[in-house]
């Protein structure tokens, strides 16, 4: 008898780039406007080579908090199903950062969701930290619009980790590293930041958050309007892409609506993790303990 060698076939080669949309638009009161330049953003990100596009916070829709609990949609909402419409026409997923979903219980969360490339919703992220804080004297309470969510989430793309997040997350690096140590090498900061706090802090967070956990971030923004006295308040814009080693990639300034499709190296987040290896340097069981407290009389 004979045997002939069995050929198995090769594992999936992991990607070493990904092409990811960068987005940025004036998003205020005006649904149908939004949606339609969401739509346009997807198919010019595609158009230019995306393999994946990310879409602001509140992009669909940003008001009062009042005007946003009142214009809160759920994911079988047609501005959703457009969405969805667009992502399967072009064969690219699509993560839109965050929107008032309202579920069917009446529920509100600011939720991010994952569309696939057919067009069918795969996953979601809520948001957790909520931006309930005052900035130069206006107050932005957003836990009286929705609940916060409890659960972290990673985006598997052909093997890369993409750890979902919105806005105010960017300033809590716990939820970053633990993203980082589950296997993310991207992390998706969808945005409206406030123009006051944007000046200040944006830049800053966004490279501390790439530097910290040597991975790739992409923070797609709102921008302001021409007048920003009819809007429900300023947003900073500057979409920012950050590599792994805390240089920025693309910046799509405050003023205009923009797409740039960024291409990310993903070899280098295993280069800077060897050279610096920060995710293996946790020392988990040191934070859980309470502090010494040395008193100076």
């Amino acid at each position: 008898m004979t045997h002939t060698a069995m050929t198995l076939p090769e594992p999936p080669r992991r990607p070493t780039t990904l092409r990811v949309g960068l987005t940025q638009w004036h998003a205020a009161r005006d649904l149908q406007a939004n949606v339609a330049a969401a739509v346009d953003a997807i198919r010019r990100a595609a158009g230019d080579g995306a393999q994946l596009v990310s879409l602001p916070e509140n992009g669909l829709f940003l008001g009062t908090n009042a005007e946003m609990r009142a214009a809160a949609f759920g994911t079988d909402s047609r501005p959703i199903e457009m969405l969805r419409e667009a992502a399967q026409s072009v064969r690219v997923p699509v993560v839109l950062g965050g929107f008032k979903n309202k579920e069917a219980d009446g529920r509100i969360f600011n939720s991010a969701i994952v569309i696939d490339q057919q067009g069918q919703l795969a996953g979601r992220y809520d948001k957790i930290h909520l931006f309930d804080a005052t900035v130069a004297g206006q107050s932005f309470e957003a836990s009286s619009v929705e609940l916060r969510g409890t659960e972290p989430v990673i985006l598997n793309l052909d093997g890369v980790g993409i750890g979902l997040s919105i806005c105010y997350d960017v300033r809590f690096p716990e939820l970053f590293r633990q993203l980082a140590l589950a296997g993310a090498e991207v992390f998706l900061v969808p945005s409206a930041f406030t123009h006051v706090t944007g000046r200040a802090h944006w830049e800053v967070l966004l490279r501390a958050r790439a530097i910290e956990n040597a991975a790739h971030v992409i923070a797609s923004a709102t921008i302001r309007g021409v007048d920003p006295s009819k809007d429900a308040f300023e947003t900073w814009g500057h979409a920012l892409a950050v590599d792994p080693w805390g240089v920025v990639l693309a910046d799509l300034g405050e003023s205009q609506a923009a797409t740039q499709v960024v291409e990310l190296d993903l070899q280098k987040v295993h280069d800077v993790r060897a050279k610096l290896p920060v995710l293996r340097g946790v020392q988990t069981h040191a934070y859980t303990r309470p502090p010494r407290i040395v008193t100076l009389s």
